[in-house]
This record gives structure tokens, C-alpha cells and sequence, in this order.
């Protein structure tokens, strides 16, 4: 069987494996192709996928020959032969009308950020791996673009005051946002919908802001879950209250397959201090303030917005590598020891990852937001 690694376009900066993966996937009896130049910005040379055993080839032959194909999110794959695997991040509850195209060419699909958030499943969990990385960026970032000191000093010249934080969602971007901020001697506050994730916030020695009355989310495999309008008005009260004393601001609040919540508002951030700073990590899917645009930093008012929903990318090496033991221990679901497909649908994780097999759209939610019920 033959896996083919494919090069991201611009501005993606990762690769789906390096080439420590590569020798893992060789003892597993899998040949390996790389695109030339895949793993250059992620700084792997062509020539550590061969010293690892993967034959170098052009993007052509390796979408025409492999068995599976892995790509973080390609943007056309070109004619893959029928029942190839695509394996990546593709968003499908976004990329609906995508999904369904590739079923009806006979792919069996993979996303791999709809990995049921289980135990079992944590080392396949790609969401987690690279929003890590994003949360650590984040505050890094922040701390470039801040006009003051982010720990207290005291100097004979006088005394600085720490900056003050406020990081709203303490999902894995949000937690390691919490200790890289406390790191460098910020004062800590966060706000989540979550109540079960309070004990963790205190754990890190950040202040746990709480509005009462949240949906239940214990139901939604560790994601969080659309909340009722008067929920929603209290919540943005209880985060005016703790914005216009914030001097940094880290947003990581989405809801998958749904536009981002929109947590800070235009007259909250009117009422910031001129200098501070907001990074937000869910500009991609519309951000969680009124101003953010994806890619850029918007100024308002002596506030700098950043919309970047890349920071994993911004680190490459490490991002690459992890992604690639979370698609490695993935590939052991599914990869028998002789080196054969074996796609056990009884698996959970497998069947929960799939989104379309057999020229038909499997996953439920893709399944129920295309034009008709059934792809019949």
C-alpha cells in the first residue's frame, strides 16, 4: 500500500508527515511518497524523507497512484483513482457540497478534526495538537505587539503594574494560553460556558469568571454548544465588565459547523485602553468580535484586533510533528500488520471520523445540511 504525502499551498507552512513518521509507516510495511519540497517550510529537506525510506515524486503521480493521500487541507487534489483515502483537516460541516463531490468520485474520506473527543482517541486528536501551539502563539504574539511589560517590576525609576489578561473559551488553545500568560507574570482571568472546566483554569492560577445558567454541554464531546439569548445577553454584560480593565485579550471561542460567537462588541472595545490587544483565534470562522478580519490586524480606537486562526502554522516543525503522530496513530486503525487497508467501520473512531465511503455521504451532520436527505 502506498500513502502519498502532498505540499501545501501558501501560506500553509506544515507537512502531514515527517520523516521519524516515515520510518514508522516503513516498519508497518507502507511505502511512502513525498511531494518534492513538501516539508521545506516546516524545515524537513527532501533529503530526510529519503534518508527515512520515502521515494520522492511529483505532485501528479502521487495523486494518481496513492492508496491514501494526505494533505492538512488541500484545495484541489486533482483525480485521485477511485477509492483512494483523503486524510486532512477539511471542515466538512463548512465544506459540505465539497464532501459530496468527493463521495460521488468513489474517495472514502477522513477529517480528521471530527476525531471523537475520547480517552482513546487523544493521541489522534489534531484539533488539540495544534491548538496547543496556537494558545502558546497567541499570547507570544500579544506580548510582541503590547506597548508595555507583561510581569510586574519594580525599579528605581518606579514600580510597573502587570498586564492584565482575559482569555475567553479554556479549551486546550485557552488553557495553554492561561500558563504561557502567567508564565511571563500577567494577571490571569478567563471565561467559559463550560463550568466543568473551572477547577483546571484555578489549577493554572487564573481567576474563573462565571455566568450561571449555560447549556449543558457535557453532551457534546468536549465542544462547546450554542447557548439561549438570554444567556448570551448576561454573558456579554458579565465580559464588559472584565474587558475595559484588560489590557490583553485571547478569544478561542467556536462551535463546529456554526459561525463563531461573537463575545466582544464594537462599545466593548471602545471602552479599552488605548495600547491593548486582541487575538483571535476563531477569525476563521467569523471571529469572536465584531471587528475581527481573518488574516489581518484591524485597528480601532488605539486597540489593535489580530485575526489569525494560523498560529500553529507560525510553528511549523513542531506543529508538523505532532500533526504527524496524531495521522500515524490514526493509521494504525486502519492499516492492518501486513500492511493492507483494513477499514473497520465497528472501530468508533473510525466511523466517527469518516465522512463519506461507498460514493455516499456517511456523517450524519454532513449528511443533514445537503439538499436532500440521502445522496441517492
Amino acid at each position: 500500500m502506498v500513502i502519498g504525502v502532498l505540499k501545501e499551498k501558501a501560506p500553509e507552512t506544515r507537512v502531514s508527515l515527517v520523516p521519524e513518521v516515515v520510518i514508522a509507516l516503513k516498519k508497518m510495511n507502507v511505502t511512502v511518497w513525498v511531494e518534492q519540497g513538501a516539508g521545506a517550510q516546516a524545515f524537513y529537506r527532501d533529503s530526510a524523507f529519503r534518508d527515512a525510506g520515502a521515494e520522492i515524486k511529483d505532485a501528479g503521480a502521487i495523486i494518481s497512484g496513492a492508496d491514501i493521500l494526505l494533505g492538512i487541507h488541500p484545495e484541489d487534489i486533482g483525480e485521485a483513482k477511485k477509492g483512494a483515502v483523503l486524510m486532512g483537516v477539511f471542515q466538512p460541516l463548512f465544506h459540505y457540497q465539497k464532501m459530496q463531490q468527493w463521495a460521488a468520485k468513489g474517495y472514502t474520506v477522513f477529517s480528521l478534526d471530527t476525531i471523537p473527543r475520547t480517552t482513546r482517541a487523544q493521541s489522534m486528536d489534531v484539533l488539540s495538537s495544534q491548538a496547543n501551539i496556537a494558545g502558546y502563539k497567541a499570547v507570544l504574539l500579544a506580548a510582541y505587539e503590547y506597548s508595555r511589560y507583561f510581569p510586574m517590576f519594580m525599579t528605581a525609576a518606579g514600580s510597573i503594574a502587570p498586564a492584565k489578561v482575559l482569555i475567553l473559551g479554556a479549551g486546550v488553545a485557552g488553557l495553554q494560553a492561561i500558563a504561557t500568560a502567567k508564565r511571563l507574570g500577567a494577571v490571569v482571568e478567563v471565561f467559559d460556558t463550560r463550568p466543568a472546566v473551572k477547577e483546571e483554569v484555578m489549577s493554572l492560577g487564573a481567576k474563573f469568571v462565571e455566568v450561571e445558567g449555560a447549556a449543558d454541554a457535557s453532551t457534546a464531546g468536549g465542544y462547546a454548544v450554542e447557548q439561549s439569548e438570554d444567556f448570551q445577553r448576561r454573558q456579554k454584560e458579565k465580559i464588559h465588565e472584565h474587558v475595559y480593565k484588560a489590557d490583553i485579550i485571547i478569544t478561542t471561542a467556536q462551535i463546529p459547523g456554526k459561525r463563531a460567537p461573537v463575545l466582544i462588541t464594537e462599545s466593548m472595545i471602545n471602552d479599552m485602553r488605548p495600547g491593548s490587544i486582541i487575538v483571535d483565534l476563531a477569525a476563521s470562522t467569523g471571529g469572536n468580535t465584531d471587528l475581527t478580519k481573518n488574516g489581518q490586524t484591524v485597528m480601532h480606537n488605539g486597540v489593535a484586533i489580530v485575526g489569525n486562526s494560523a498560529l500553529a502554522a507560525s510553528m511549523p516543525a513542531d506543529a508538523s510533528k505532532l500533526y504527524s503522530k496524531n495521522v500515524l496513530n490514526f493509521l494504525k486503525l486502519i492499516i492492518d500488520k501486513e500492511g493492507n487497508m483494513n477499514l473497520n467501520f465497528s472501530d468508533d473512531i473510525v466511523k466517527g471520523t469518516c465522512i463519506t465511503h461507498n460514493g455516499a455521504v456517511t456523517n450524519d451532520r454532513v449528511n443533514a445540511l445537503l439538499p436532500h436527505s440521502s445522496n441517492a
